[in-house]
C-alpha cells in the first residue's frame, strides 16, 4: 500500500502524483511507440482506431463526464471537424497542419452556436435538443451537395507533412504515429484542464448548479465553454476519421454514432481519461471479437458464418444495461474498486463506493 503524504495544496494539480505514476505511464507510452514494431497491418489499423475513438471519447467526456451535460448528437460535430478539414485541404488548399486546429476551431464554433439557446435545459430536454442538431446535420450535408457531395461523400486527401506523406493504407505506421501525438497532446490539454480554475468550474456545475450560481460561477458562460472545448476536440476526431476511411458521406455519422459515443464513455467511467480509453477499447474491439466467435461457433458447428442482423448493437445495449445495473463507475469505477480492495485488504468495505443518494432540495425540485 503506498502512502502519500501531503504537503501543499499543489499536490492535488500535480500532473504526476507520484513516481510509480510516471514509471507506469511511461512504460503506456513506450508501448505505444512500440506498436507499429511489434504488430502487423491490420492491428495497427486497430490500434489507430482505438485512438481515435479515444480522442472523441474525451471530448464528449468534458461535456458529459466534467460538466455535466449530456448529449446525443455528437456525431454532428465528427461530421463538422471531418467536412472541414476535407474541405479546407481539396477546396481552399490548406496544408493539413493548419486544416486539422482549424477543423477543431470550426466544430467548437458550431457547440458554442447550439450551447447559447439551449443554456436553460437540462436532463432529457438538453438530449433531445442535441438529437435534433445530428439530425439537421445529416439532412444540410444532403442539401448542400455542391460542398459536401450529397449523398456521395468526399474523399479525403493524403496527408502530406513537409513531404512526407501519412496514409492509412500506403503508410500505416507513420499514419498511427500521427494519430498518436494528436491522442497525447489531447490528453495533455484534458489533464491541464482538469486543475484549471475552468476544471473545477465545470465539475461544480455537474454537481450543484445552485451551488456554482452561489460560488460566482457563470453557469451560461461555463456551459458554453463546455460545449465549446467539447465539440472542437470532437472536430479533431471526426477529422482523423475521415483520413482514417478514406471515403465518407452522411451515413458516416448518423444517430447510432452518436449513442455509441455516449455508451462508450459511460462503460469507460464517466469523468475519467481513462474510461475514454477503455469505452473506445471496447468500441473497436467488441465487433472485432463477435466476429471471431460467429466464425468460431460457425466451423464448430459446419453451420457455416451467419450474420445476424442488429446482433452488435444489442450486444453493446445489453452491456450498457449491465454496467448502469452493476458498475455505474464503469470499466476505470471497477479497476479502482479492485485496486482499493488490495491496497486496504482487509479493512476495505463496499459502502466506501456507495452512491451518493442525498441532493439538494432546489435541486430535486428543479
Amino acid at each position: 500500500m503506498r502512502t502519500l503524504f501531503k504537503t501543499s495544496y499543489d499536490f492535488d494539480i500535480r500532473l504526476v502524483k507520484h513516481a510509480g505514476h510516471a514509471l507506469w505511464y511511461g512504460l503506456l507510452v513506450l508501448f505505444a511507440l512500440a506498436v507499429p514494431l511489434l504488430f502487423d497491418v491490420f492491428l495497427i489499423g486497430e490500434a489507430t482506431s482505438l485512438l481515435i475513438w479515444s480522442i472523441g471519447g474525451m471530448g464528449l467526456m468534458i461535456l458529459v463526464g466534467q460538466a455535466g451535460q449530456e448529449s446525443l448528437g455528437h456525431a454532428a460535430f465528427l461530421a463538422v471537424g471531418c467536412y472541414a478539414n476535407t474541405i479546407l485541404q481539396d477546396r481552399m488548399g490548406l496544408p493539413f497542419l493548419l486544416a486539422l486546429p482549424l477543423a477543431g476551431l470550426i466544430s467548437g464554433f458550431a457547440g458554442v452556436l447550439l450551447a447559447l439557446p439551449t443554456a436553460r435545459l437540462h436532463g432529457i430536454y438538453l438530449a433531445i435538443a442535441t438529437l435534433a442538431v445530428s439530425m439537421l446535420v445529416e439532412d444540410v450535408i444532403i442539401l448542400a451537395e455542391p460542398v459536401t457531395g450529397g449523398v456521395g461523400g468526399l474523399v479525403a486527401p493524403t496527408i502530406s507533412i513537409f513531404g512526407v506523406e501519412f496514409d492509412r493504407y500506403a503508410a500505416p505506421g507513420r499514419f498511427y504515429y500521427l494519430v498518436l501525438a494528436v491522442t497525447i497532446l489531447v490528453v495533455f490539454a484534458y489533464l491541464n484542464l482538469l486543475r484549471s480554475p475552468l476544471g473545477r468550474a465545470f465539475a461544480a456545475v455537474r454537481d450543484s448548479e445552485i451551488s456554482a450560481r452561489a460560488m460566482g460561477v457563470d453557469i451560461a458562460r461555463a456551459k458554453a465553454t463546455a460545449f465549446g472545448l467539447s465539440t472542437a476536440i470532437t472536430g479533431l476526431c471526426g477529422a482523423l476519421m475521415g483520413h482514417f476511411a478514406g471515403v465518407f458521406n452522411h451515413e458516416s455519422f448518423t444517430l447510432i454514432t452518436s449513442i455509441q459515443m455516449l455508451m462508450m464513455v459511460v462503460i469507460g467511467g464517466l469523468g475519467t481519461i481513462h474510461g475514454a480509453f477503455f469505452g473506445a477499447a471496447v468500441v473497436v474491439l467488441l465487433p472485432q471479437a463477435i466476429v471471431f466467435a460467429r466464425d468460431f461457433i460457425g466451423s464448430f458447428t459446419g453451420a457455416g458464418s451467419v450474420a445476424v442482423p442488429g446482433l452488435e448493437a444489442a450486444i453493446f445495449g445489453v452491456i450498457l444495461v449491465l454496467f448502469i445495473l452493476f458498475e455505474p463507475l464503469g470499466i476505470y469505477g471497477r479497476w479502482i474498486k479492485t485496486r482499493t480492495f488490495f491496497d486496504l485488504f482487509p479493512f476495505y468495505r463496499k459502502s466506501m463506493f456507495r452512491r451518493q443518494k442525498s441532493y439538494l432540495k432546489t435541486e430535486r425540485m428543479r
